[in-house]
């Protein structure tokens, strides 16, 4: 009997209703299949099973918790779709930190494996700079460390033209103005300085659009090379560029309890093995 039969036939007799199911559009797409139209066509052309049989048609209604779904035969986990990862990616330059990029450049959320559910990153780093990046599908912790008033401090290492001024970097440690507005004071160390090239670590408790290159820019020094280090607590520890990792329990806990205002979800996610990024 076609899936996408009537409700009265027999078909929808016996398990979940039709009002218990969920259009196959949306049951793969929030599974990072494709979008919800890159699913229907995928029906078109006859690439998706459930149970075995083609699906030609929709609307189609599946069971996300029994149904066995295929996509050129291999098979689309979506049982426990609610269950949060969280990865940890050290991305290299050129890569962009954006669900889709109408060049064709490659995507930080490539680099870490499919996991049967849509993951993004938390913020950004442009794609001129690299270092860590945070992918996960928890919502809530991704507003927390995003937002400002929450003051999560973000770790770079960050290589300028020339050498910074004792009053330079008092500027910056008393907080620079950007756009008319008075930035987060800055925390700064000179890790190493020449007439030509300084190289800085600068941490910041908020994270504007280019907020380092804009006010090292202002302040006459141009950035040639800018890699984020830690979020938070969480730190590098010999990741490589284009690795990732899962985070720890320990460090999802040290990450909740790291701003001003502490995020105390309760989920935690299992322990993880570093990886090498298409492994």
């Amino acid at each position: 009997m076609p899936l996408w039969s009537s409700p009265s036939s027999s078909a929808w007799q016996e398990g979940p209703t039709i009002a218990e199911k969920i259009r196959i559009q949306k049951l793969l797409s929030a599974a990072g299949v494709a979008s919800r139209r890159g699913v229907e066509q995928l029906v078109l052309e006859g690439r998706i099973t459930v149970n075995g049989k083609p699906v030609s048609e929709i609307p189609c209604f599946v069971d996300a918790d029994a149904d066995r779904i295929c996509v050129d035969g291999r098979r689309v986990r979506t049982r426990d779709e609610r269950r949060k990862v969280y990865f940890l990616l050290n991305k290299p330059r050129g890569v962009v930190c954006t669900q889709s990029d109408p060049q064709g450049r490659p995507k930080a959320v490539d680099l870490v494996p499919p996991v049967g559910r849509r993951v993004y990153c938390v913020g950004r780093l442009d794609v001129a700079s690299s270092g860590l990046i945070l992918l996960t599908n928890d919502g809530e912790l991704t507003q927390y460390l995003t937002h400002p008033r929450h003051g999560v401090a973000k770790t770079y290492e960050v290589q300028v033209d020339g050498r910074l001024t004792g009053e330079q970097i008092a500027r910056l440690k008393r907080g620079v103005y950007l756009d008319g507005r008075r930035l987060a004071p800055a925390a700064i160390k000179v890790l190493r300085k020449a007439p030509e090239r300084s190289l800085l670590e600068i941490t910041l408790t908020e994270g504007r659009n280019r907020e380092i290159r804009r006010i090292l820019a202002r302040l006459g020094h141009k950035v040639r090379r800018l890699k984020r280090t830690a979020i938070g607590p969480v730190r590098q520890r010999g990741l490589k560029p284009g690795s990732f990792r899962e985070l720890t329990a320990r460090e999802l806990t040290q990450l909740r309890r790291c701003g001003a205002a502490p995020h105390t979800s309760k989920q935690q996610p299992r322990q993880g093995k570093r990886r090498k990024a298409g492994q």
